[in-house]
């Protein structure tokens, strides 16, 4: 048996004993394993591009921005300059480069985005995870989730984020493996977070990174560990303990080329950890959607006028729909919310029924006078009251003692 079976086969059965939750990173079915939300193409662009630059630029202070017109631009700038594996990400988001001055500070290791719910985070977290996992500098990600079982606590979240390490460096499986020997009840949740992060993670990154094994992908730029929607996640203690870790954990390994993004809403034990100066903030309600949302629903609505015969027929005798004005109501209305804004659309689009003759030509005057997702729910749960069952449904789920699991739902 050469190496490289012989790592694959350890690799695979260290795997299967830690037991990862497979739906919590990136790559899962989103359909299936919500937030069900990614990014629509060119949107977004300067948080994301914020967030990579962070992410790749080491110990650079940001103060001059600077645009490169070509690739030829960027091949031409001094030393000084970003190193050559940023032109990947700049390509795909079009970077404009933070150049550095004299003036010296190190980059936070740590980098928070936060913003009121359904603005986008989970999206953008996704956007940068598929970023970094292409160029191979991807740890690990995990996506919580409140009452999706244990993605909504930190019970199997160390072991999640250690399946994703042995798989994306594979040399530290053995180092993985003898720790689990040493101390069982890292797999059980039976020691402390912070052991199991230093045991699972950080140790055998750090082990493998002073072997030399990484030093040429250490030379692209640091590698990345995203946490999306720790507000999801129903373990305040848990959470406390995680970012009280990490950031003892950069203080005392201020050179190492590990970056840690997290995402959440503005939770007083999350704020109160991470609004420090070894943590940059990223306030995505400071980015105005609004350009982005219509640029969403304009693509929606002309891709729903292609499917639609109805809507085609209303743009051949009416012209322009929806019209500009009630597509100005409609960005307005939403308020920012990338998720109200894709559910009102879904709504104004869904297909007639009996019970709601309505076109989506009439259902849109409809959704601007509705109270946010409180009315939009009200108006699609009416809609569904002749469904088999719904009334007993309804009645039981609201009855519960205790909350339904939204995955259930």
């Amino acid at each position: 048996m050469n190496s490289v079976t012989h790592s694959a086969i350890l690799s695979a059965d260290l795997i299967h004993w830690l037991n990862p939750i497979l739906d919590a990173s990136h790559t899962r079915n989103l359909k299936t394993s919500p937030p069900d939300s990614e990014c629509f193409p060119g949107t977004r662009e300067e948080p994301i591009r914020e967030i990579i630059v962070w992410a790749d630029c080491g110990e650079m202070i940001y103060v001059i921005k600077r645009s490169f017109s070509s690739k030829s631009e960027l091949s031409a700038t001094p030393p000084s300059s970003p190193p050559p594996s940023f032109s990947p990400l700049f390509d795909r988001f079009d970077i404009n480069i933070l150049m550095p001055t004299s003036t010296t500070k190190k980059t936070p290791h740590i980098y928070w985005l936060h913003g009121f719910a359904g603005c986008g985070k989970s999206s953008i977290s996704l956007a940068v995870a598929k970023a970094f996992a292409g160029s191979g500098r991807l740890l690990a990600s995990f996506f919580f989730f409140r009452g999706a079982g244990d993605r909504s606590t930190m019970r199997r979240f160390a072991v999640t984020l250690a399946s994703q390490l042995v798989a994306a460096l594979p040399a530290t499986a053995p180092l993985i493996q003898d720790a689990v020997r040493a101390q069982p009840g890292l797999l059980t949740g039976e020691v402390a977070l912070a052991t199991q992060l230093d045991l699972l993670i950080l140790s055998p990154f750090q082990t493998v990174l002073n072997r030399g094994i990484l030093e040429e992908k250490c030379d692209q730029g640091p590698f990345l560990i995203i946490v999306d929607g720790l507000d999801e996640c129903e373990d305040k203690q848990g959470v406390e303990e995680f970012i009280d870790h990490m950031l003892a954990f950069f203080k005392e390994h201020p050179s190492i080329p590990l970056r840690l993004f997290v995402a959440s809403r503005v939770e007083q034990h999350i704020r109160e950890r991470l609004e420090v100066d070894e943590v940059q903030l990223g306030n995505l309600d400071s980015h105005s959607p609004h350009k982005d949302i219509e640029k969403y629903l304009q693509a929606s609505f002309q891709a729903a006028a292609k499917r639609d015969r109805l809507i085609r027929a209303y743009v051949r005798a009416r012209g322009e729909w929806p019209a500009k004005s009630d597509m100005h109501q409609l960005i307005d209305h939403v308020g920012g919310s990338f998720v109200l804004a894709s559910s009102i659309f879904k709504f104004i689009v869904q297909p007639a029924t009996t019970d709601d003759p309505l076109t989506p030509m009439e259902r849109l005057p409809q959704t601007l006078t509705m109270n946010g997702l409180d009315g939009l729910y009200t108006q699609t749960l009416a809609r569904s009251q002749h469904l088999p069952h719904f009334h007993n449904i309804i009645s039981t789920v609201a009855l519960l003692m205790r909350n339904l699991s939204q995955l259930p739902i």
